[in-house]
């Protein structure tokens, strides 16, 4: 099993202890994000979990359990998002300069294959141009080309989900040729310090400018964590154009804080705010009451084919 912590909010920036305690008790409750009342008993122990993928915008909270948790034996890998946008797009993140510093210190730790950069999601206003985004991922590059093997991108072209965060925010069109542009320049950038670039969940194709389709769930890159053969889940079908391999994922959506307006999954700060509140780090599940008794425990197991190591 891989687990995904989380693609739905920021657990290590703002429930780091609450995971580390569920680390501790060996399972998770998780619910069902298309009814609530569907929960579901998650085993969380080494022997069934081949590999972590934490998301965040900021995990320097949790970076004070990764000593306990590389005692248990749990493989893990992260995906750092780093932007170039403001306060009035991104509100309540540290200072970038500190933010960079902690993607430096978390990659000098686990070693520069274990953390993945993500510039994105990409949208274009007048203060946010093409041109902003290209001397933006230019400066992150020269920051932090030696401390990474990859880049993800995305582009911001479903705007329904976000709308209401949005409705202040005067977003251009993105046209296929400010794509390109953009593609153009990031792959010759990333090229100069060795990088590979990566798209998430995107149909355009950009592999003339050296950028593939990007794997975030990524096994293959457990198995090299891990040197442990893994029997290849099958590709996520939940999102279009997503290469994901599956995972169960432990998060719940609008419980972020971090309040930027381009997230899907936190599509209400208010909502997130009070469910935040409802939060218990002791509590099995993220957030607020669940009965015990519709509390279904759900079959999980390794993918591991055998003990035997890869190298």
């Amino acid at each position: 099993m891989i687990l995904s912590v989380s693609r739905r909010t920021d657990i290590p920036s703002f429930y780091s202890e609450w995971f580390i305690n569920r680390v501790r008790e060996g399972f998770v409750y998780v619910r069902n994000p298309f009814n609530a009342k569907q929960i579901s008993k998650v085993k969380i122990t080494p022997d069934v979990v081949d590999g972590i993928v934490f998301w965040s915008k900021d995990p320097k909270p949790l970076m004070r359990y990764l000593d306990e948790i590389d005692s248990y034996g749990y493989v893990y890998y992260f995906h750092f998002t780093i932007t170039g946008y403001g306060k009035e797009i991104e509100p309540n993140l540290r200072d970038k300069a500190e933010i960079i510093e902690t993607f430096i210190e978390l990659s000098e730790r686990l070693g520069k294959h274990r953390v993945i950069l993500r510039y994105d999601p990409i949208f274009l206003t007048e203060k946010y141009s093409v041109d902003f985004h290209i001397e933006t991922f230019e400066k992150l590059v020269e920051k932090l080309g030696k401390y990474t093997e990859k880049i993800v991108i995305s582009f911001l072209d479903d705007y329904r989900k976000v709308s209401r965060n949005m409705k202040n925010i005067e977003v251009k069109e993105l046209t296929e040729d400010d794509i390109y542009r953009l593609a153009e320049k990031f792959g010759k950038i990333a090229s100069t310090r060795n990088l590979a670039v990566e798209t998430c969940a995107e149909k355009i194709d950009l592999d003339n400018f050296g950028i593939k389709h990007g794997r975030c769930v990524d096994a293959e890159l457990i198995e090299r964590i891990s040197k442990v053969k893994l029997k290849i889940p099958r590709l996520d079908k939940q999102r279009p154009a997503c290469l994901c391999h599956q995972c169960i994922d432990i998060g719940e959506y609008d419980t972020c804080l971090h309040g930027c307006v381009y997230c899907y999954a936190n599509v209400n700060k208010e909502a997130a705010l009070k469910n935040y509140k409802l939060h218990d780090p002791n509590s099995p599940i993220l957030f607020g009451e669940y009965d015990e008794k519709g509390v279904k425990e759900r079959d999980v197991k390794s993918l591991a084919m055998n003990q035997d190591r890869l190298f």
